[in-house]
């Protein structure tokens, strides 16, 4: 049981709370400010703990900062301390650390002193400072910057711990001439509304999934954009499964200028594959580079830690495996509960005594084969509490991933469950538009949705 007198805490400390897997049976918090003192009293299975904070409050934005740090902090603390767990990230539980990192620095302080505060161990507050160096000469905060993403939401199969919208292509196939029409209409209407184009990026699902010729109708549709404004922006898709690529996709996504692709592998263990419901085997991964070869694009590569029974020393074959591919980019994700999941619906809290060693171990190669961290975001219900880090090669991180984990660009986004992205940087302001999340639904709606994302970004 879970009562507080502050409605603008309760979500906050919640997510405290979910850190632990051991749990008090109830909790009762107050809070009081006076005198720039915030106070947090918390009665935990019936013992008190009192805390006084001082703060300097120079507007509403920095005392609902604070309001919520100090309370967040101090309930961490007591939670730390009753069940003798240390969280990598301590009290954060944002999903973007770096940018809370340049929100300090941009105040002229050292977002290390914070960080120590929240009780975040050192080898991720090196992390954080790794990571924005690597994002030097590519972060850049700019009004009107701005990022283009299209939406594919159709795999070969639904994966256990996926929540997005995707099912089976098989069974929504039907939907797919009416999904292409519609996405056609959003990206004649999108190129009034894009400003200085950054970067495209077709992402899902899977968008191999996709035919040839439907494939070819995407690009496209997205050629007068990238062609008209900037036909030397970053232009990624998301291929996806190594079943799926074939070389006439691969040879239409040169013709329109795609400069990288993503060969999303999860695991290099057959075993682990099938047991997560992928279709591809460890031979396909290597196939799919072997097809991509010739058209010399950047190319990222995605592994999951966590993933069902693996062992610490499967996962780092994954690891090497991946390294030895050539990739540019490989990302480092833990696993997490996620709503719509199979796995969610099977499961509160995510297990695995091994997750600390293999995401130490994943640091370790990637950093002695000559990878630098350069984005990273964590998710809530991650297995371990730990986070999700792209790995580049000098001079090939992805701009799309810095622009969207940073949010420093609008990200005008079309397709079913696309969430659009006006970014105000002077203002410090972000607001969204979400368009309907099912197939039929979008399909429905998408002549309103075009009329509503223009006003939305005039």
């Amino acid at each position: 049981m879970f009562t507080t007198d502050c409605k603008f805490l309760e979500n906050e400390l919640l997510d405290v709370v979910r850190l632990f897997k051991r749990r008090p049976e109830s909790i009762a918090h107050s809070f009081a400010f006076e005198g720039g003192v915030f106070s947090n009293t918390f009665v935990i299975d019936g013992a008190e703990y009192s805390y006084q904070d001082r703060g300097q409050v120079c507007d509403e934005l920095e005392f609902k900062r604070l309001e919520r740090r100090f309370a967040k902090l101090r309930l961490y603390g007591i939670l730390s301390d009753l069940y003798g767990e240390n969280m990598p990230w301590g009290a954060l539980t944002g999903i973007r650390p770096t940018k809370l990192a340049y929100g300090e620095i941009e105040k002229g302080k050292d977002f290390r002193e914070l960080f120590r505060l929240m009780r975040v161990k050192e080898e991720n507050i090196q992390l954080v400072a790794e990571i924005l160096k690597t994002q030097e000469g590519i972060y850049e905060k700019k009004d009107g910057n701005t990022d283009l993403f299209v939406s594919i939401p159709f795999c070969p199969t639904k994966c256990a711990y996926c929540s997005f919208i995707t099912a089976p292509i098989d069974k929504t196939r039907h939907f797919l001439p009416n999904y292409l029409d519609c996405l056609d209409k959003e990206l004649q209407a999108a190129k009034e509304s894009v400003g200085n184009l950054r970067s495209v990026y077709i992402g899902g699902g899977t968008p191999f999934a996709l035919d040839a010729p439907d494939l070819k109708r995407v690009l496209e549709g997205i050629a007068p954009i990238f062609k008209g404004l900037n036909p030397g922006a970053e232009y990624t898709v998301e291929a996806g499964r190594p079943d799926v690529f074939t070389d006439e996709k691969l040879a239409l996504l040169k013709d329109y200028g795609v400069t990288r692709i993503c060969i999303n592998p999860q695991s290099f263990s057959d075993e682990t594959l099938q047991k997560i419901g992928r279709k591809h085997t460890e031979k396909d991964i290597y196939r799919a580079f072997e097809m991509s070869e010739k058209y010399h694009f950047d190319i990222n590569v995605d592994l999951i830690a966590g993933l069902t029974d693996e062992r610490v020393e499967t996962f780092i074959k994954s690891v090497e495996k991946a390294v030895e591919t050539g990739a540019d980019n490989i990302t480092v994700h833990c696993l997490s509960l996620k709503s719509g999941a199979k796995l969610k619906e099977e499961t509160d809290y995510l297990e695995n005594d091994f997750i600390s060693d293999m995401v130490a171990s994943s640091r370790e190669i990637l950093s002695n084969n000559g990878y630098a961290p350069y984005y990273m975001y964590r998710q809530k219900y991650q297995v371990g509490n730990n986070e999700n880090v792209g790995w580049t090669k000098k001079g090939k991180a992805c701009v799309y991933n810095i622009d969207i984990m940073e949010e420093t660009a609008d990200n005008l986004a079309v397709g079913a469950n696309a969430v659009s992205k006006r970014v105000f940087n002077d203002k410090g302001l972000i607001t969204r538009f979400a368009s309907q999340k099912d197939l039929p639904t979008y399909i429905a709606h998408v002549d309103d949705i075009i009329v509503k994302k223009r006003e939305f970004f005039a």
